[in-house]
């Protein structure tokens, strides 16, 4: 796995990985010149159908032959990334997991239902500012 995230051109693959660029949001990146000439050298633009922005933990997916750019990404950009790519009810999870940071109100609750439905300790501790280790004793 790497650390960084890629812009990817997926021309018609069966393989559906990441997000539109577009539907994150601003992203800094977009605007700085080696997104733009690698866009226009592929021939797309942003809103390209096919044009797709991978986190990290889903660049081993991709297919050898795809066209591929690492992108630099912020904290919150990459979180907003992660948001858009996790199935639906997982998304609602961390948008909870999020809001957490706020209130103490069923703190354990959410936290373990969080683990159960495949959200990773890591990204949990993550978005809730808990420490690590304290996710992880609750999922035992």
């Amino acid at each position: 796995m790497t650390d960084d995230a890629y812009l990817v051109l997926l021309n018609g693959t069966a393989v559906m990985l990441g997000v539109p660029p577009a539907a994150v949001g601003e992203l800094a990146c977009m605007e700085t010149p080696a997104v733009r000439a690698w866009l226009q050298a592929q021939g797309v633009t942003v809103t390209s159908p096919d044009l797709r922005l991978v986190p990290p933990e889903e660049t081993a997916a991709l297919p050898d032959d795809v066209e591929r750019l690492p992108v630099p990404l912020g904290e919150e950009e990459l979180s907003r990334v992660r948001r858009h790519t996790a199935p639906h009810d997982v998304a609602r999870l961390e948008e909870e997991l999020l809001a957490y940071r706020s209130s103490a109100d069923g703190r354990d609750a959410l936290l373990v239902r969080a683990l159960a439905a495949g959200v990773p300790a890591h990204r949990i501790a993550e978005l809730t500012g808990e420490d690590l280790a304290t996710v992880k004793a609750l999922a035992h």
